[in-house]
This record gives C-alpha cells, structure tokens and sequence, in this order.
C-alpha cells in the first residue's frame, strides 16, 4: 500500500463529498490530515467517524467560512500556528450559486467562494508550503469550465449573471493554477487543477427552487460516488507518478487538455493580478520574468 507517513494535508470541504473521501483514504494511508469545515458539529463528527473507520487518530479539523475573506485570513493564522509543515493542500471547497448575492466583503458568492477563497488561502499558506518541498497543491476545478468565460467588465456578473457564473469561476481556477505553476518553477511545489467527473453528493443543496430539487434527485441515479469521484484528488496528494508534473489539468487521472479559454496565460496573468487585489494580497508570490 502506498504510504503517506509524514506528510501533512490540509482539505478545504473535507466534511463532505469528495473532500470527505480524499481525506479518509490519506488518513488510511498514513497522513496527518486536516479537513476544513464551517460547521462545528458536523466537522467534529466527520473527525471521529474518520478515526473510527480507519484506526488512525491522525486527523484534525479547522472552522472556516471560505466565503469570507477574515476567515480564510484566520485559518491560515491557525493552520500555521498548529503545524509546521503542508505537504499537500486540496483546494476543494466550492458552491453553485443559482441566484447572484454577494459575500461579507461585497463579492459575488460564486467567485469568491470558488476562485479568491482557494487563491487567497494559497497565497497565505506558500511560505510553508515552499519550506515543506516536496509539496502539491491541488485546485479542484470541473468539466464546466469549458462553458465559462472570463469578461473582465463582468467579473461578477454585475452585468449579467446565470448558470454561466459557476463555469466561469472554475475556469478561472484553472488559469490560476496555471500561473501558478509557473510561478513555483523550481521551488520543488508542484500545482495541478482537476475534475472529479458528475459526482453524487450534497452540492447544490443550498439552493432553492424546483429546478435544483429535481437535479439533486437526479444526480444520484447517474452520478459517480464520492469514492470514485475522490479518486483524482488522492491520485494528485500521493501518487509518486506525479510528483514532478505541474500545471497540468487532470480527468480520471490523466493529464487532459482543457478547454482553450483555460490556456490562455496572459489572461492567466491578469486573472491573477486582479485577485491579488481583490482580496487584498499584499505580498503575493512574485511574477517570474
């Protein structure tokens, strides 16, 4: 069996779906994994129920409401001032916004949530993660992405906003990961994006309306189970196969070319430059020339 011993993980939607899946089985194999949670109750209970199934105590757990900037701020505080090392961090955290409202900071949900909350908890935590190389961060984007477009007078659907707002933002977490790779050139970190496939789990639930009621009661016919859907995400953390691949897309762990909007780098290059700015990042990993 494939060991993680040592190495310490931290999964942002851990208590749920896919997050839920990835962790356990890097817990099975020996990783000091910590999941990301907003609700206490519930993330207590994943914690335990991971111990009990796996027989390893090496998991903890973080509140956070990615949706807001002070609080992805505050976990990063309270990651760094637990642990010493991120050997692999999973950006997986991500919500469907069906309506257009705006976060705590002002921002509209689905971007925020989706886009600046990965790239911001990212920024914070690159010092630790550089120290800790080898390292792996992991963005979980979608298949939608190839659907989005990056309208840089419409960021945030201020013009317009529909379904498209969700494409939209996991195509921007492509080109983030992107430029972020190429950022981390030589710094012994890799960064990869990668869809899970049509997964069954509770995503979506926060919207309501008829049109996400019968999809939610779809989904369960005819997607994959979080188990099948985790199985890129645990490829990425621990697979040895992959520790010196960066900025590539994955689908069903393989190397997969996105869409042509997703490849674009001097959008890449803006995308990041407006984040930076958008949540405030002072000092941000610094363009390579």
């Amino acid at each position: 069996m494939m060991t993680m011993q040592g190495k310490v993980c931290l999964i942002t939607g851990g208590t749920n779906g896919i997050g839920k899946s990835t962790a356990h089985e890097l817990v099975r194999m020996g990783a000091t994994v910590v999941i990301v949670g907003r609700n206490a109750q519930k993330t207590s209970q994943v914690v335990e129920e991971i111990r009990q199934s796996t027989g390893n105590d090496t998991v903890d757990s973080l509140l956070a409401d990615l949706s807001s900037q002070r609080n992805v701020r505050r976990l990063a505080n309270e990651f760094e001032s637990k642990y010493s090392r991120l050997h692999v961090l999973l950006n997986n955290a991500g919500a469907v916004f069906m309506r257009r409202q705006l976060s705590v900071d002002g921002i509209e949900m689905t971007f925020s949530l989706n886009h600046l909350a990965p790239f911001l908890l990212t920024n914070l935590l690159l010092d630790k993660i550089q120290a800790s190389a080898p390292a792996r961060i992991i963005n979980v984007s979608s298949g939608a992405h190839s659907s989005g477009r990056i309208e840089f007078d419409n960021l945030q659907g201020e013009r317009d906003y529909s379904h498209r707002a969700y494409g939209n933002s996991k195509l921007a977490t492509i080109l983030f990961t992107m430029e972020l790779a190429r950022r981390l050139e030589g710094t012994g970190v890799t960064a990869n994006a990668l869809h899970p496939g049509f997964v069954s789990t509770g995503f979506g639930k926060n919207n309501p309306g008829f049109l996400m009621k019968t999809i939610r009661a779809v989904v369960p016919l005819i997607g994959r189970s979080p188990e099948k859907g985790a199985e890129t995400s645990i490829y990425l953390a621990s697979s040895p196969e992959v520790q010196s691949i960066t900025g590539k897309y994955f689908v069903d762990c393989k190397v997969t070319q996105p869409a042509p909007q997703a490849t674009d780098s001097a959008v890449a290059r803006k995308v990041w430059d407006i984040s930076a700015d958008m949540v405030h990042l002072a000092d941000g990993l610094p363009a390579k020339t």
